[in-house]
């Protein structure tokens, strides 16, 4: 073998060894690119899952919402004739344990009633009018109960707010 055909032949091994080394490179580049984009994947993945599984949990607290309130109505129709009535009759005692399972089934279901016996707030309580006492910001009288569903509230208080009396 002469010099030159072994010189040739060195320099296309070094050549081919640069060419494969530089294929290498971009393999490796490439891998890591889809290795990058399956990780942002997975991480869209998971949190797409959390955020349809915190969606679904809002949606199964608030899905008897509706039903609730229109249920509500019922339940102040039954405070209305209890009221009315004059005597504990059998009628009126089963009046009364309807309306107390019927909120016992919308209590096991998240809905509470909103305190009246405090000072009147009015990011909970709805003021309809105002009378004349002693002290500022009590609540005079309850017009219709208010609710809250979980946290959120679904019927607000209806009240009568006291005012200080102007001298």
């Amino acid at each position: 073998m002469t010099e030159k055909s072994k010189k040739k032949k060195d320099e296309d091994a070094a050549e081919a060894s640069e060419d494969m080394t530089a294929a290498l490179a971009e393999a490796n580049a490439k891998a890591e690119e889809y290795l990058n984009m399956a990780r942002r994947l997975q991480a869209d993945f998971d949190n797409f899952r959390k955020r349809t599984e915190k969606e679904s949990e809002e949606f199964r607290k608030f899905a008897i919402c509706g039903v609730a309130v229109s249920l509500l109505t019922i339940v102040d129709d039954m405070d209305r004739a209890l009221g009315t009535a004059k005597e504990e009759t059998e009628l009126v005692a089963g009046i009364r344990g309807i309306r107390q399972n019927l909120m016992k089934v919308l209590e096991e279901n998240g809905l509470t009633e909103i305190p009246t016996d405090c000072k009147f707030d009015p990011n909970i309580h709805e003021a309809l009018c105002a009378v004349e006492a002693d002290t500022e910001g009590e609540i005079a009288e309850v017009f219709q109960k208010g609710y809250r569903l979980n946290e959120r509230i679904i019927r607000y208080p209806k009240v009568k707010v006291t005012k200080k009396k102007e001298e």
